[in-house]
């Protein structure tokens, strides 16, 4: 294929001559509940059953530019207390809290002041860089161990750690876990530290359950899944994960459970991908990583000889829709209608203002 300057691909890519890291994941904190580690969302706050809005957001951290992390928290903030009918409810934030070693120096900074505003509970799934260890810290401490300190404690308290106290611990009951919600099961997976992610067999088992378990509350619940490391991107610093789509695609046979949609972040921009299987049924995979850190990452251009699409495992998906140069987040509304659930999403860009980029429904 010739190399095409202005024109970027419209489906994901593989950046070739990827290193394995895998020898880089690490071990998982012991967790704070009990197994299958789900947290109902009725305990956390209350929600209309029928309708509810939330955002989400990833790859907020950063240490050297913060401007994009506060304004994205800023506005966030402002749709909640300005909202008039069905102001978002919570955050879910799709990991990269801090950067880059997942420090418990770092979150003040980081997470507690750009967010002592946001009226709303937070949760959250970790990213790579959430799971790393600074060798160099003259505090040693375990990977994730900041992280569970801020979102998966017994019970909600002070970080000992933040300088704020507005915003307690919050009660996720493992770093890998599901939120129960009136309209959806979200089930967060973690990807540990490797750059195109990995899952151990523990996790992976109980994905798998979890799927199965989910499905008997369909078509009243939707299956929302979360995963750090995005399977699909089309991105020039990355490219889309196989561990991550191998990973998806077994536990979606093994189950016999496709899930209804899945976000990522990882990806330093937004793309929407709509995967077409052979019954006909489209599951949507949504990179939502701009939320904050300096570097975004553009799409590749076509025929750059450093990337592929010839690879039958990027068959049949499609990039929808994308934004790859400004910061953003999305404000994600469930509504039941008649048996089953609507999942509509709106994507905000920051520009000298606020606008959306994007628009889609699933669902119904």
């Amino acid at each position: 294929m010739a190399f095409e300057p202005d024109k970027k691909y419209a489906q994901p890519i593989l950046k070739l001559y990827q290193p394995d890291d895998t020898y880089k994941a690490l071990p998982l904190p012991e967790p704070s509940g009990v197994y299958p580690y789900h947290l109902d969302l009725e305990n956390v706050t209350n929600l209309n059953p029928d309708t509810f809005s939330f955002h989400m957001v990833g790859d907020t951290g950063g240490v050297r530019y913060p401007d994009g992390q506060q304004r994205i928290a800023r506005e966030m903030g402002k749709q909640i207390i300005e909202s008039t009918d069905n102001p978002p409810a919570f955050l879910y934030h799709l990991g990269d809290v801090v950067y880059h070693y997942g420090e418990a120096e770092q979150y003040d900074a980081q997470f507690f002041k750009p967010y002592s505003a946001y009226p709303a509970p937070i949760f959250a799934i970790a990213g790579n860089h959430d799971s790393d260890v600074n060798p160099a810290n003259p505090n040693p401490y375990n990977s994730l161990g900041p992280f569970a300190a801020v979102f998966c404690d017994s019970e909600p308290r002070d970080v000992a750690f933040s300088n704020s106290k507005l915003r307690k611990s919050m009660t996720q009951p493992n770093v890998y876990w599901t939120l129960q919600t009136p309209l959806a099961n979200i089930i967060g997976l973690h990807s540990n530290v490797p750059k195109y992610g990995y899952v151990g067999a523990d996790q992976r088992k109980w994905f798998v359950e979890e799927l199965k378990w989910a499905a008997k509350e369909r078509p009243g619940k939707m299956i929302i899944v979360t995963i750090h490391h995005a399977p699909y991107t089309a991105d020039f610093n990355h490219g889309s994960s196989v561990p991550m789509i191998t990973f998806l695609e077994e536990a979606f046979t093994e189950s016999s459970v496709r899930p209804d949609i899945i976000f990522s972040g990882h990806v330093h921009n937004y793309q929407r991908f709509n995967k077409t299987y052979p019954d006909g049924k489209v599951l949507p995979f949504i990179v939502n990583g701009a939320g904050g850190f300096d570097e975004l990452h553009s799409l590749v251009k076509v025929g750059d000889p450093l990337y592929t699409i010839d690879n039958p495992i990027l068959d049949n998906v499609q990039l929808q829709n994308y934004q790859d140069n400004k910061h953003g987040f999305l404000k994600i509304t469930l509504t039941r209608k008649g048996d089953g659930v609507a999942l509509t999403g709106e994507y905000y860009v920051l520009e000298d203002g606020v606008s959306v980029g994007d628009k889609f429904e699933y669902g119904g």
